[in-house]
């Protein structure tokens, strides 16, 4: 686990926390090689004042969310509230584990993402899915967080603001938006030097995805942190630009291109060192649906 911290030089600060596991995709036919690069790293934002603090998103795992949960302790930080940006499991599954630790922490998240954070904890869903690609790590006991009752709360006065952003890599996203320090805490809606996940998205989407991106650059904001990032690199809001290219460029070379295989080594030449290329392989076999 890495920690990058940021000081703005405002009332509130953050810091980044980052966990690495290797990626999801298990296809036989996935392309040979990039070794170095199957791995994803998942972020988590502690957004913090002179007492208190903010949680975005939690880790998949019991070894990662611990280790989460003491750096958080370190702090000495009063945990107020868990925002869950999204319903994907690599981004909450880690919440009962930190509520037991932090008890007096509120869960929180839009309306949306509560509800499809119940249906993703579902007993088929995690038995099925997750429980097989990472035995005896994740959780047995998974929370839901609460609804939040407008888009709107506080930490120690400064706002903070749940902004619902449609579909990206998911349906139903929302990022958290901090106005006094320029913040934007992107969960999966954007991503920096990781492949982004296009398993469920289709050209309508990705559209919609663009547009959410276009409507976080008009906030002109000094910080935006993703929810899959190298460790080491920075939170340079010239990633949502950069995300947004990787769309636009995933769709010209799908038009250019006939299999799967070809969208994929067209993608791979141009972000040859990005992580995580199973994804690309997952989103380029369903989009093109022969290899």
């Amino acid at each position: 686990m890495i920690q990058q911290d940021s000081n703005i030089n405002e009332a509130l600060s953050y810091s980044v926390y980052t966990s690495t596991r290797p990626g999801l995709n298990r296809d036989p036919n996935t392309p040979p090689g990039l070794d170095n690069l199957k791995w994803v790293s998942n972020s988590a934002t502690l957004i913090y004042g002179r007492n208190d603090a903010v949680l975005v998103d939690t880790f998949l795992t019991i070894e990662h969310t611990n280790a989460l949960a003491d750096s958080i302790a370190d702090t000495g930080k009063n945990l107020k509230y868990i925002y869950i940006t999204h319903a994907h499991g690599d981004h909450f599954f880690g919440l009962q584990l930190l509520l037991d630790r932090f008890p007096n922490a509120i869960p929180i998240a839009t309306q949306a993402v509560a509800k499809n954070c119940g249906e993703h904890t579902q007993p088929e869903v995690v038995n099925d899915f997750w429980k097989p690609r990472f035995p005896g790590q994740i959780p047995e006991k998974l929370a839901i967080p609460e609804v939040l009752q407008s888009n709107e709360f506080e930490l120690e006065g400064k706002k903070m603001v749940a902004m619902e952003t449609g579909f990206t890599d998911t349906f139903d996203s929302s990022v958290l938006y901090v106005p006094s320090i320029g913040l934007i805490v992107g969960g999966d809606v954007v991503y920096n030097g990781i492949h982004l996940y296009l398993g469920e998205t289709t050209a309508a989407t990705r559209l919609e995805w663009k547009n959410a991106l276009d409507n976080l650059i008009k906030l002109q904001p000094k910080r935006v942190v993703a929810g899959h990032k190298q460790p080491s690199f920075s939170d340079d809001p010239v990633i949502l630009m950069e995300t947004k290219r990787y769309l636009e460029n995933f769709e010209r070379l799908n038009a250019e291109t006939s299999t799967t295989i070809e969208l994929y080594n067209a993608m791979i030449a141009l972000y040859p060192e990005h992580a995580n290329p199973g994804s690309l392989w997952g989103g380029a076999l369903i989009t093109k649906r022969t290899i």
